[in-house]
């Protein structure tokens, strides 16, 4: 898809002047494709990663269509995130700097619903809201769609992930008039098409083609390594590029915690989010990147979600994502506005499998690069030093210096001597040791791929669910006091994963995601830890919801509280190859059915032995 001139569209003066403000000359992909489509009225869908410019693609035509005079909302954005909500509420506000009196809201669970309910009462033109809170306002009447003129879903797939499909119909279906519809999403499930074939009008289905999933401008590199070399590694990386910004990709909380407080350790101006902190202090540490007051960000997936952040150079991998679509976001981060880009993926011998599906999946060129050695950071501090010394000397140097340096001479040093001398003052570097990449070709020939590809991928399943449900759990014993296992009937069969009962659970019944403690999957059926305090209102809320599209029950299990003030095994009742028995960590035996309940005895006719092992999952 070419590239086009902005001024080649059919838009208003205001907002031709208000994206030359921002930076941007030639549109994206997606926005050559959805911008004249939108123009026209017409009802597209959008599929395209996120960092490819769709708040754009979508914010132009939206502004375009917004009647100052009118003071009832004419423009609804629905996203997964609060972080999300408040990104696309800048980025819109932005787009619309010279159209004076059109006035945006973004509106999320979190935040004072007081505020929220007289920001609408005084007038908004255009909503940006997560679907339980837009809903919240719907049910109150505080939000009404008599003026609606356009609705747009944002990363409608990760909605429908997160459990928000019934709230978008409910409020799909709260709409009683045409109106404009477009949907955007980086994949196309199932789900997906059946609320386009439901609610949209004939719409044009735009796809930005598959080799455009990561930007030409981004150079994506991996370096081989061992796990505790990791921080060594990352050190040397950002004390040799020297970033003005740059963030810090970790797969767990747990992992963002320490490898914060270690860069912390050694003098780096940085920060964290992920989500088991709070919405303000999340935002807080956002702004100070922003500023540049920190330079160095370290995220989980899940909190960086929709973050929009100008300037970003580099984005480091510090653990491999672990789905081709977290790369793809993550790398997104930087490179944008038609910037450059670079990113930095660690690769442990155990990884070299999702570096392959990851290159599979975006059919990108991940080039190698070495591990940079010590005399490489010496040349680079040298350099640095060196021409500030050329600048200060350009400059003119105080006199009252160089007569220090001239009495000193007197004492039989010549003047290199003293020059030489403060160099390696100034440049003196902590004895460290060289460290060595790993040596893939030796992996390769003494390991049966298959085998080894295997049994990765067993591991970091486990390692992975594993670290992310202890980091939860522990900074939460502390706090949470008792918590209520409830019994849920999807699992497995119904494809539910861990963060569709979390993000269902959290939305309906307004918690926060952090408190919730593991969820076990089962063929049929999940086992999810609640919040005693919390216990009455997530029974209230959430029985006969949909989780994927399925309307779910829910109980307490009947089984004893789990007290998370007390320490205990989580490793009770694995066999040795990690997988659950009959018991599950706390001792407490699931209620199964006939069809699904396991047993290790004979069968009738003695010939065989039928086991069911039960697939847990932790988060």
């Amino acid at each position: 898809m070419n590239k086009i001139q902005f001024s080649e569209l059919k838009v208003s003066e205001e907002i031709l002047r208000a994206v030359e403000a921002m930076g941007f000359e030639e549109t994206t992909p997606i926005q050559t494709m959805a911008i004249p489509v939108a123009l026209e009225g017409r009802d597209l869908v959008g599929q395209a990663q996120t960092g490819t410019g769709k708040t754009a693609a979508f914010a132009i035509p939206m502004l375009e269509a917004i009647d100052e005079s009118n003071r009832g909302v004419q423009a609804l954005v629905l996203c997964p995130t609060r972080e999300l909500a408040v990104q696309i509420s800048e980025e819109v506000s932005k787009i619309a700097k010279f159209k004076k009196g059109v006035s945006i809201m973004p509106i999320y669970g979190g935040q004072d619903i007081e505020r929220q309910i007289r920001g609408l009462r005084k007038g908004v033109h255009i909503v940006i809201g997560t679907p339980g809170r837009v809903l919240d306002h719907l049910r109150r009447k505080t939000l009404k769609f008599a003026d609606l003129k356009m609705l747009i879903l944002d990363e409608a797939d990760e909605m429908l992930n997160m459990g928000f499909r019934e709230d978008i119909e409910l409020v799909l279906g709260d709409v009683d008039h045409e109106i404009q519809t477009m949907l955007f999403s980086a994949t196309m499930p199932r789900e997906i098409m059946n609320i386009i074939n439901k609610y949209q009008k004939n719409p044009e289905i735009l796809k930005v083609a598959h080799k455009e999933l990561t930007t030409p401008n981004i150079k994506q590199v991996y370096l081989e390594m061992k796990d505790k070399d990791k921080l060594e590694i990352l050190s040397r990386l950002v004390d040799i590029y020297d970033y003005k910004l740059s963030i810090v990709f970790c797969n767990t909380k747990k992992r963002v915690d320490e490898v914060t407080d270690m860069l912390q350790a050694r003098g780096y101006q940085c920060d964290k989010i992920h989500g088991d902190m709070k919405q303000t202090l999340r935002m807080n540490v956002i702004n100070k990147f922003k500023r540049g007051d920190i330079d160095l960000l370290i995220a989980t997936d899940v909190a960086a979600r929709g973050l929009d952040v100008e300037g970003v150079e580099a984005v480091f991998n510090y653990d491999m994502p672990t789905h081709e679509e977290y790369y793809v976001h993550r790398i997104g981060r930087t490179g944008r506005a038609g910037k450059d880009g670079v990113s930095f993926t660690f690769v442990t011998n155990r990884e070299y499998h999702l570096l392959r599906s990851i290159k599979q999946y975006t059919k990108s060129d991940i080039v190698h690069h070495p591990i940079p050695k010590i005399t490489d950071i010496e040349a680079m501090k040298r350099e640095l030093f060196l021409g500030k010394v050329k600048e200060r000397i350009q400059e003119g140097i105080d006199a009252k210096f160089i007569k220090i340096i001239e009495e000193f001479s007197d004492e039989a040093f010549s003047p290199i001597e003293i020059a030489a001398a403060l160099l390696q003052m100034e440049l003196e570097m902590e004895k460290a040791k060289e460290i060595d990449s790993i040596d893939n070709e030796k992996k390769v020939r003494n390991t049966n791929p298959r085998s080894d590809s295997r049994s990765d991928s067993r591991s970091d399943s486990r390692s992975d669910s594993r670290s992310d449900s202890r980091s939860g759990s522990k900074n939460k014993s502390r706090n949470s006091g008792s918590m209520i296992r409830m019994h849920i009937n999807v699992g497995n069969n119904h494809h539910v994963r861990p963060r569709d009962i979390v993000g269902a659970i959290a939305n309906e019944a307004d918690i926060d995601g952090s408190l919730i403690g593991s969820v076990d999957i089962y063929d049929s059926f999940s086992f999810v830890e609640i919040p005693e305090s919390h216990a009455d209102r997530v029974l209230e809320r959430m029985d006969q919801r949909q989780i994927k599209g399925k309307p779910i029950s829910i109980e307490r299990a009947k089984g004893r509280t789990n007290d998370r003030g007390k320490e205990r095994s989580k490793d009770r009742g694995k066999d040795s190859r990690g997988f659950r028995g009959k018991e599950d960590s706390e001792g407490f035996k699931a209620k199964k059915s006939q069809k699904e309940k396991s047993y290790n005895e004979s069968n009738a006719e003695g010939d065989k032995k039928r086991v069911r092992v039960k697939k847990t999952v932790k988060i």
